[in-house]
């Protein structure tokens, strides 16, 4: 594995005491994570020179992870473990061999103490909201259609132009601005073009006029006509969360004789351009640790990488105007069992704070005791916030009054509780976030050989699991090949990618590589 030259850079100087007493290792991975796991799994079955740190001293997995609490089990945000990609359906039995089982998968939104299907099904949208709602959201979507905005930007046109004004203000509006903090109108429209399944508001109302009059008959599908995709029924999932996959990956990467190294948290990059590697700073609860490396692999948030680098980057600025979504989970134990079939429930209700309820124990019913249920419930916040700092009796009380509020519950079934903080959970797409990843991608490029970015976080890209893995296994191949064979920044994150079609397809590289979003463009293919 060799560094491949770059144009000249002023570098720090280190005495050489400093050197003499670093670690060296051929790669050096930041972030403990699905992501930063499967770089070194991967590098690590050719060479033991491998090392990983992670901040968290306990867990692996990053918001992948698996807590455990009074002889519950409980996920950070709710991970199906599903891919087109063979190649990482393949990893992932590799790593967890015998430990997945077959869940149902069901989510859906509440909102106006009514369940709607998730994603949204316009018939049954249209049922449930009445016929003088439903002929308003009928005509403000023609309306929209006949006088569309023209180069929609932010969420709020984006959403408006395929669905109507009405709808958005119903079903997208309040939740979005739950998770995000901000108006929709300072979201880009990046946003809605990866995340949100097409809604044809047109054929539903055609369908439904023709179920009406009994005609019930689909004509067969015009030869080279596009087939509509159908989200997946059911999906696999550790039976013990998570957690076990990335608990699994780390035992193996350290069998191989790499290392992974917990409570280290990235203090200083320097790159030495006359020996062409990574001069490493690390804190540690003992005292500072150095390293050398050749190549270094980051899925640490983007924002906080850049302020590690020396001398500090020309993009440093833009990397400042990076913006992250943060969360936290309260886990209530509940003395009763199945509560509701869902995996999660969205909740666009404007009265309450709470987003989202994960149920666990239909996640995996090991997760649970028998006889019991854990509900997760996520309050998207910003770190330092009154939510974030509030102290965890008054949340717990706080999920315990909600919950019951919805309906979901009793408050008198809630035996327990447990907080989790996530911070920087979601990189914000606001309107300035492709420009500012941009120029730190050039800046990047040009001074920081052998650096490379991966994962959510790493790349501040909203990836899912099996997409931040795929960046990372095309980076180790990039590493051991010693040229770029691949542009990461090519692997797609689309929500349709990931939860419709069949999975473990032979081509799913090619389609993680060049799917693309209606908005933005996608960068160019892999050289």
């Amino acid at each position: 594995m060799t560094a491949r030259p770059t144009p000249s850079r002023p570098t720090a100087s280190r005495s050489t005491t400093d050197l003499a007493a670093a670690t060296h290792t051929d790669v050096f991975v930041v972030g403990a994570g699905p992501a930063g796991l499967t770089a070194a799994y991967m590098l690590s079955k050719h060479t033991p020179s491998v090392i990983v740190i992670e901040k968290d001293p306990v867990h692996v997995g990053g918001i992948s992870r698996t807590v455990a609490h009074g002889g519950f089990l409980f996920d950070i945000g709710g991970h199906r473990f599903f891919s087109k990609s063979k190649e990482v359906v393949d990893l992932w039995n590799e790593i967890l061999p015998d430990d997945f089982i077959e869940r149902p998968r069901l989510s859906r939104i509440f909102y106006g103490g009514k369940f709607y299907s998730y994603p949204l099904n316009a018939t049954e949208a249209l049922r449930n909201l009445g016929i003088v709602e439903s002929a308003a959201c009928v005509m403000s979507y023609l309306a929209a259609r006949l006088s569309p905005i023209e180069g929609p930007r932010t969420f709020h046109d984006w959403v408006r132009n395929q669905f109507g004004e009405r709808l958005f203000s119903i079903f997208f509006k309040t939740y979005t601005e739950k998770v995000w903090g901000m108006s929709c109108d300072d979201i880009s429209a990046d946003w809605a073009a990866q995340r949100i399944k097409g809604l044809d508001l047109k054929v539903a109302v055609i369908n439904a006029l023709k179920r009406s009059m009994g005609v019930h008959k689909r004509k067969p599908a015009a030869p080279g006509a596009p087939v509509v995709k159908t989200l997946i029924e059911t999906f696999r999932y550790p039976r013990k969360g998570p957690g076990m996959m990335w608990e699994a990956a780390a035992r193996k990467i350290e069998e191989r004789g790499a290392q992974v190294l917990m409570g280290r948290d990235l203090v200083s990059l320097v790159y030495d351009e006359k020996r062409q590697l990574w001069d490493i700073e690390v804190a540690t609860a003992d005292g500072p640790e150095r390293y050398t490396a050749w190549h270094v692999i980051s899925s640490a948030p983007l924002a906080e990488l850049v302020e590690k680098i020396r001398p500090r980057p020309i993009s440093t600025f833009h990397a400042r105007s990076l913006r992250y979504r943060d969360f936290l989970t309260v886990a209530l134990m509940v003395d009763k069992p199945d509560l509701f079939p869902d995996n999660w429930i969205y909740i666009h209700d404007p009265s309450v704070k709470v987003g989202r309820v994960q149920n666990f124990r239909s996640w995996s019913p090991e997760m649970v005791p028998t006889g019991k249920t854990c509900l997760g419930l996520e309050y998207f916040c910003f770190e330092g916030d009154g939510v974030w700092t509030a102290p965890d009796d008054e949340l717990i009380a706080l999920a315990t009054r909600e919950v019951e509020q919805i309906g979901l519950v009793t408050a008198a079934d809630v035996t327990g509780g447990c907080v989790v903080r996530q911070p920087k959970a979601y990189p914000v797409y606001d309107d300035a976030y492709r420009d500012n990843v941009a120029a730190i991608r050039r800046d990047l490029e040009l001074g920081c050989p052998n650096l490379h970015l991966v994962g959510r976080n790493g790349m501040h890209k909203y990836n899912n699991q099996d997409h931040a893995m795929m960046t990372a296994m095309l980076t180790a191949e990039n590493i051991l090949s010693g040229e770029r064979r691949f542009d990461v920044w090519n692997v797609n994150e689309d929500a349709e990618y990931h939860e419709a079609g069949s999975e473990g397809s032979r081509d799913g590289r090619r389609a993680a590589l060049s799917s693309e979003r209606a908005v933005p463009k996608k960068v160019s293919d892999a050289a």
